[in-house]
Formats: structure tokens, sequence, C-alpha cells
């Protein structure tokens, strides 16, 4: 029996990727998910000519340790850092689904709306949350949105017989070639991200109410580049980004 995706084996050093997609995805839970896990990745390619879409699964409605912050202000608050955050890593589009942060549900009504943005904007490439990490405490809308990205890419997004009703005004089936996870115990392959740390970086600085306190030579800062350096380490670069991969059988 053979299977669409597969992990490749372990190898004793990571493939370094420097093939640049035409599109990508950033599908993540929270506002800053996305410049945490793929940041510099994510940069990287826009300055190459990659189109970069954000799916923001939540509003990150109750990411405030402020007693005096309300659901409501902390939204907006979020949504105007992840839009600058986003700007300054040349990502086009943010897609925001409305469901509350912590109340996220690895159900059919998500599952359909991540089918609907890869049919839409079509990514060869889509990053996301590791939903088997264990070596850690995870936030359990990571795990939902790891799964439901997962299911999506393979059959839903592809077979036109899910989500039939999906199928009009150019809506088409579609299949996604590389699957990327973040936050992984297991990294498989690499990004030489040496040129876009410092835009990683610049646009983690935007979420002030989740970072405070991050600039260029903070201590934030210099312990972020050190988890780089450490994943560079044996490679003729200076700063890496990990992933998991799976890739599509053709």
């Amino acid at each position: 029996m053979t299977y669409p995706f597969s992990t490749p084996n372990q190898m004793a050093k990571f493939e370094v990727i420097d093939e640049v997609p035409e599109r990508a995805m950033v599908i993540f839970a929270h506002p800053d998910d996305a410049e945490i896990g793929a940041g510099a990745t994510a940069a990287l390619w826009a300055s190459q000519g990659c189109e970069i879409t954000f799916v923001q699964c939540t509003t990150g409605s109750s990411g405030s340790n402020d007693t005096d912050m309300t659901s409501e202000r902390i939204v907006e608050i979020r949504a105007a850092e992840q839009r600058a955050a986003a700007d300054a890593t040349g990502v086009g589009d943010i897609v925001v689904l409305d469901h509350p942060d912590g109340e996220l549900e690895a159900d059919r009504t998500f599952l359909g709306e991540i089918v609907h943005a890869l049919r839409k904007y079509r990514p060869e490439v889509v990053f996301t949350h590791d939903q088997h990490r264990v070596n850690g405490f995870q936030h359990r809308d990571h795990r939902h949105v790891g799964i439901t990205v997962q299911d999506a890419i393979y059959p839903y997004a592809r077979d036109h017989l899910h989500f039939p009703e999906q199928l009009v005004d150019g809506i088409e089936p579609y299949k996604v070639k590389h699957l990327l996870f973040w936050g992984t115990d297991h990294p498989d392959v690499l990004v030489d991200v040496s040129d876009s740390v410092d835009m990683k970086i610049e646009a983690l600085a935007k979420h002030a109410s989740q970072l405070p306190g991050l600039s260029f030579g903070s201590d934030m800062d210099n312990r972020m580049r050190d988890r780089h350096t450490e994943a560079a380490k044996g490679y003729d670069f200076k700063y890496g980004e990990q992933f998991r991969r799976l890739t599509a059988r053709t």
C-alpha cells in the first residue's frame, strides 16, 4: 500500500531547502505564531518573489496578561500588530477566521474553512504547527490547527467530492506539494535564513502586546538568534530555520 504523503528517513544532516515556490501559505492559531514559527523563511521567500498568504485561525481574544484588558480591545490591538508584522515580512493577504482564542475545535466547520483557503490561494508549500510535538507543552489551539491543516491538504482540498459546494466562481480542487511543520520534535529540513533573521525579529517586535521589550540587541533578540544559530550548526551559513516536511507523492 502506498500513501500520498510520506516523511523522509531522518538524515544525519538535514536537507537544505533552497527552492523558492511561487506561492506559499502560513496557517497559524494566534497572532504572532506565524512569525515565531516560520517568519524568517516567509520573509526570505517574499523577498525573492514568493506570494505569501497568512491564515490566522483565531482572533487572539485571550492573549493578554493585563487584568484590565478586555477581549474586544485585545482583538483590535493584535489585529493591527499582525498586519504590521506581515507588512514587515512582505506578506500579502491575511485571512482571519473568526474563532475565539482557546475555543478552536478540529471540527468540520474549521476543516471547510481551511480547505477553502487552500483551494482559493493554491499554495505550493504550507507551513503550520506540528500537532505531534510531545517534548513540551503546546496550546490546544496549535494542536487543532496542525491536525486540521494536514487533513485539509489530504484528502479534502484535493478531492472534488469533499466540500463540493465550494467549487464555484473559479474555486477548484487543489493539491499542495509540501507541508512544513514548525515547533517539531523531529525536524528533517532546514532553510538558510541568514539574510532574513533581521526581518523576522523586526516583524516579531510589532507584536508589542505579546513580546514587550523585543528589539535589536535585546536579550530576547539574542535568545532567538541563538536558536537559529544552533539550527545552522554544522552548515556553511549562520542562521537556519527548521521544519518537519511531508511531501505529496506525484
